[in-house]
């Protein structure tokens, strides 16, 4: 069990139980401005103030209407020079057009998010030879300016890299880093002096297969996250089919069914250092599917955390833990194998949250042209375990039918307590503009929730509508510390997005994030709650990308103190009251 470190002034913890904004792992803080030049100040010196809570509000930026979202990218500004490299061959070699994931974590705890970009490397060899190929790690250097030391950080990488997963596997209160790869996973241990090590054969993590993506959770509810990892298909540089137009030369990528499928892989956390591979006791391997990606929730509420994971052109998998070391697919009795279609679609990334604020987590996954983005509503409280779909009628099927999409994260761009929804696109054939009325390059989309089960596209009002590229994978943290919500998109081929939100609001908010003792560290499992707002405490989320800066809740005009509820996943309740709003706090669970 780990016990998270206490505060220099462990009696200056506010709110019973909560720690406020620490920027470096020594003194509490409590933030007196949501801008950019926000300032600090040492909470000792406010406990005496707490009643004043209630007038703090998050600086409007300037530009813009009131209420209108709006997003700048500032990744060149920014320092983000990264150009991927997925290696594109006229042999069309199928996994240069799969890449590649995002992770946000921060892996120097200095309170600020770093980001890793996942990179490719020579094709068919997949090796990374030299530093174009190298995966890239970016310190955030505050002010919204990053600086790159991936070679100091020791994350360079090897072979031919997927997605990543961001997590403190160990609990000792540094965040880790799983990259997912084709036939070669790693699997690094921040050692918490800002280097990494690779302990991906001393910890028992297997490669060979091609894995697309990973993510963390504590499956088995003994405070240790395991690792399951998304694998895709099977392929061999070796005897390539020929897809396409042979009489006129013109190749394209393979259809997925021309490709047999995989198992996925279940990694049990033995707490020293090492894993157990369980995916055939577990059940998990007896699924053999074309997996994308992954994302966690208990969606029935029976205390155990449950997995969903999106296939390519085959039924997806919602993954029921039994509680008792396994699992079954449940993912045709609870509706969300297929669409109400019937026909599989092209699944990619998806999130598992809960969109419209009923207490039960709904799935979102993207598709391609065509396929619409499916929005399965969970519909437990009126048929435990099922869900229904809601693309329809929630207006994103009409929205989303000629897009492909990878990339899908629930976010709050407003702060109005209604999660809205991104989502990075770009055909996964870049040759379409041959057969369809649609472009292989194609901007992003964020869809505005009206907290009442409806989106709108926001796109072009956004910012985003301009920016038309071969997105992919794609994560989200308030990295300037302004109570706003960016994001960070790779690009296959190109240089990243960084798209910094600068969406006039007063409302306010608040990012929770929490400290597990009887949990794992991260709290990965536990549901966090304001009012009627929900959110999992995960990181896993989008395509092949992780996402670990805590829970973020917009709080509308709520301008006084709010309560924060915990149901952490070792089964401990905490609640914690008189929470000011418009800042970061740390709950720390009670022993």
């Amino acid at each position: 069990m780990y016990d998270p470190p206490a505060c220099l002034h462990p009696e200056l913890e506010a709110a019973e139980g909560a720690r406020l904004l620490m920027p470096n792992r020594f003194q509490t803080f409590l933030r007196l401005s949501a801008g950019p030049t926000a300032l600090l100040v040492p909470a000792a010196a406010l406990l005496g103030v707490m009643g004043m809570l209630a007038t703090v509000t998050s600086q409007a930026p300037s530009g813009g209407t009131a209420g209108t979202p709006r997003y700048v990218d500032v990744a060149d500004a920014a320092g983000l020079t990264f150009v991927h490299r997925h290696s594109p061959t006229s042999e069309k070699h199928y996994p240069e057009s799969v890449p590649g994931g995002v992770a946000v974590f921060d892996y120097n705890a200095d309170g600020r998010p770093d980001i890793f970009f996942s990179n490719g490397a020579e094709v068919p060899g997949l090796t990374k030879n030299g530093d174009p190929y190298a995966n890239r790690l970016y310190r955030n250097d505050g002010g919204m300016k990053f600086t790159d030391v991936t070679a100091a950080a020791g994350v360079t990488g090897v072979g031919y890299a997927m997605g990543a997963a961001a997590a403190d596997y160990d609990n000792d209160g540094h965040v880790d880093l799983f990259v997912a790869g084709v036939a070669r996973n790693q699997l690094l241990h921040n050692r918490g002096d800002g280097t990494f090590e690779d302990v991906t054969d001393r910890a028992g993590i297997g490669s060979g297969e091609w894995a697309a993506a990973a993510g963390w959770f504590d499956y088995d509810q003994d405070s240790r996250l395991d690792l399951l990892v998304v694998n895709y298909v099977r392929w061999s540089a070796k005897g390539g089919r020929f897809c396409g137009d042979q009489a006129r030369g013109v190749r394209i990528y393979c259809h997925p069914r021309y490709f047999e499928g995989l198992p996925n892989r279940l990694y049990r956390n033995r707490g020293d250092g090492r894993f157990e591979d369980v995916s055939v006791p577990s059940g998990i391997a007896k699924h053999v599917g074309k997996g994308m990606s992954v994302a966690f929730a208990d969606y029935d509420h029976d205390g155990d955390i449950d997995a969903f994971v999106t296939n390519d052109t085959v039924p997806n998998f919602l993954f029921r833990n039994n509680g008792d070391g396994t699992f079954g697919d449940s993912a045709l009795v609870a509706g969300v194998a297929v669409p109400e279609s019937g026909r599989p679609i092209s699944g990619m990334g998806v999130d598992f949250q809960d969109y419209d604020n009923d207490g039960w987590e709904d799935i979102h996954l993207t598709g391609i042209s065509g396929e619409t983005f499916p929005l399965f509503r969970n519909d437990s409280r009126t048929r435990p375990g099922t869900f229904v779909e809601a693309t329809a009628s929630s207006g994103l099927g009409r929205l989303s039918a000629r897009l492909s999409g990878w990339c899908s994260v629930f976010v709050d761009v407003d702060n109005d307590g209604a999660k809205d929804l991104f989502t990075a696109n770009s055909h996964p054939n870049d040759r379409i503009e041959r057969s369809e009325a649609t472009g292989w390059q194609q901007p992003n989309s964020l869809f505005i929730n009206d907290g009442q089960g409806h989106f709108r596209d926001a796109t072009t009002e956004s910012g985003m509508g301009e920016a038309v590229a071969v997105h992919r994978g794609c994560a989200v943290a308030d990295f300037d510390a302004d109570g706003r919500s960016d994001i960070v998109v790779l690009v296959l081929g190109g240089r990243p997005e960084l798209w910094h939100n600068e969406t006039r609001t007063d409302n306010a908010w608040l990012t929770v994030r929490l400290a597990g003792t009887r949990s794992n560290r991260d709290g990965i499992g536990a549901r966090v709650s304001i009012g009627d707002q929900v959110r999992v405490m995960t990181t896993a989320a989008g395509y092949a990308s992780s996402s670990h800066a805590g829970a973020h809740f917009g709080l509308g005009n709520a301008a006084g103190p709010v309560t924060v509820r915990v149901e952490w996943p070792s089964g401990g309740k905490q609640v914690v009251e008189k929470v000011g709003p418009n800042r970061v706090v740390e709950i720390k669970e009670e022993k």
